[in-house]
């Protein structure tokens, strides 16, 4: 059975409406979830990068999954969006707050700086208005071979007629250049009403150019290597992992060190 996952359920002050988009996503099917934080610099005044709210203080109780015996899974996502080159920051402490990291580039340079260059997972799409620039293949083939993916929302295109011309538009060019792989389709959706079930959102990836196969992986397994990438962005590329030990216990003369697991234990030849 395949895993569906949502990365883009923008955040919201109101926390009745953060944990009605939640339960919403849990009810349609979706395993996985980001809520997404987006942060647009302007050179007009220093701004701060947001703060990734901790799931608890959002949700008293996370929903079980429709179908599934175990609750959904929910993320941090940060989305910068980029004018000039001085706000996208590749050291930044802030950004590794957040499990995902994405980046709007509205200028052709920046486009392409983000395919080559930029450490991130996700490179977004504009569905609001008209792209300046078309999508070149070098740049677009360079991101997937740094498994990076593009991503299409689709509930701009429920708001209003005129986005929606400028969203199928805009995915029919990206298509264009990228074959529908390293594709993903996200709701971003603000409201719970704006939310459509994962085989409703294979149907608009269809309707954006991909293929039958490409419009499920845009939902499922295109989402769960862009979480692996996610995590290998914050190792030494991936040979490096970083984990808790196991916890001590009292210190009591009982006490005896945490043994490894036997597949893991020395054998002595005889």
């Amino acid at each position: 059975m395949s895993v569906f996952m949502d990365l883009n359920l923008s955040f919201s002050e109101d926390r009745s409406q953060l944990q009605s988009l939640v339960e919403m996503a849990a009810h349609l099917g979706f395993s996985t979830v980001a809520i997404n934080y987006v942060f647009e610099p302007t050179a007009k005044k220093k701004q701060e990068i947001p703060v990734p709210k901790p799931i608890n203080e959002l949700m008293d109780q996370l929903p079980i999954v429709q179908g599934r015996s175990r609750p959904i899974r929910v993320l941090n996502r940060l989305t910068v969006v980029m004018s000039d080159s001085s706000h996208f920051r590749p050291n930044a402490a802030e950004y590794r707050r957040f499990d995902l990291l994405a980046v709007h580039p509205t200028t052709e340079k920046l486009f392409h700086s983000a395919c080559m260059l930029y450490d991130v997972d996700i490179i977004c799409v504009s569905v609001t208005e008209k792209l300046p620039f078309f999508f070149k293949r070098a740049p677009v083939n360079g991101a997937g071979e740094r498994g990076v993916v593009f991503e299409l929302c689709y509930s701009a295109a429920i708001r209003d007629s005129t986005l929606r011309r400028y969203t199928i538009a805009n995915a029919l060019t990206l298509m264009e250049s990228c074959r529908g792989k390293n594709v993903i389709v996200s709701s971003a959706a603000e409201k719970a009403l704006e939310l459509r079930g994962p085989y409703d959102a294979t149907n608009l990836g269809l309707l954006f150019g991909l293929s039958d196969a490409d419009a499920k992986e845009a939902v499922s397994s295109t989402c769960r290597s862009v979480l692996l990438h996610a995590e290998t962005r914050k190792t030494a590329s991936g040979i490096i992992y970083t984990m808790k030990s196991c916890s001590q216990q009292e210190e009591t003369p009982e006490s005896e060190p945490c043994e490894a697991p036997a597949a893991k234990r020395p054998h002595l030849a005889e």
